[in-house]
């Protein structure tokens, strides 16, 4: 019976599994034949050519590589310290009133990134409202918070926030309540409590939302370039520099494939360290 339950559940899902390997991974094995292209070569026909990988180092693209990591692995912890205690809320405390919390979370995601980038920008800008009301009110200025690592970061912090405060809030839901007032019992002190169960028994929520953050904001440009200007330049611009003005199609994939076999690999790594079925309820 249960091989038979297997053959169907296979068979039911080829359709999609099928869509998937068109819609997902097709487009990533035409990016991977052209990165072994010639420059400025728009044809998929030609000798396998890994020059456009020597570029990745010879052109410093490490250097942008190394920026968007860094931004993206500070963004996940600034992220993951900041989302906690609102998790830890939402999932143990103001239980009546989670979904209220969860609307107005989610309403931001109603906005445009951009849209919500452009009025950090204003309110950051020289003379916009933070320099404005601080000139204002002192009679002394700035020349603003722009152009700067830690406001791109904050950027980031800013619209990835909901990928990292849900998982968060359903890893804490696993964690039983009689685990707890039984450890608080026995004396221990709540630092022990949290490092001891809250912590290991919400790791599936913990990774998912590390993941999705760091996955996330690796491959941002937004936040770079309006937050940012050209105070740093992420690889995901270079990506697209190569792509449209450089017209050089198999640099632009070759530095694609790269950033894409990290955070896959850093992606897999993190999946396979998931209890899913802890996730979806559905404990063994």
């Amino acid at each position: 019976m249960e091989r038979l339950d297997r053959r169907l559940g296979l068979l039911a899902a080829t359709p999609l599994a099928t869509l998937l390997a068109a819609t997902f991974l097709a487009p990533l094995v035409v990016v991977a034949a052209f990165s072994i292209m010639p420059a400025k070569v728009f044809s998929l026909w030609n000798v396998p050519d890994f020059s456009a990988y020597a570029e990745f180092f010879r052109q410093g693209y490490w250097s942008s590589l190394a920026w968007s990591l860094g931004m993206a692995v500070a963004a996940t912890l600034i992220l993951f310290v900041v989302c906690w205690p609102l998790a830890f809320a939402m999932a143990k405390v103001y239980r009546r009133f989670t979904l209220v919390m969860t609307v107005g979370v989610v309403m931001t995601l109603f906005v445009s990134e951009n849209i919500r980038l452009f009025g950090w920008v204003l309110t950051f800008m020289k003379g916009g409202m933070v320099e404005g009301t601080l000139r204002h009110m002192t009679g002394t200025g700035f020349d603003g918070l722009l152009y700067n690592v830690p406001v791109i970061v904050f950027g980031l912090v800013y619209v990835y926030f909901p990928f990292m405060l849900f998982p968060l809030a359903q890893g804490i839901a696993m964690v039983p309540d009689d685990a707890r007032n039984a450890a608080a019992d026995l004396g221990a002190s709540r630092a022990r409590i949290l490092w001891e169960i809250d912590l290991p028994l919400a790791a599936p929520g913990i990774m998912v939302g590390s993941l999705l953050t760091f996955v996330l904001a690796a491959g941002a440009i937004a936040e770079s370039k309006l937050l940012g200007g050209q105070a740093v330049i992420v690889i995901a611009d270079d990506v697209e520099t190569a792509f449209t003005y450089g017209q050089n199609w198999p640099l632009g994939s070759a530095l694609a494939m790269v950033l894409i076999a990290i955070i896959g690999s850093v992606a897999l790594y993190g999946v396979s360290r998931v209890d899913l079925d802890a996730i979806m309820g559905r404990r063994r």
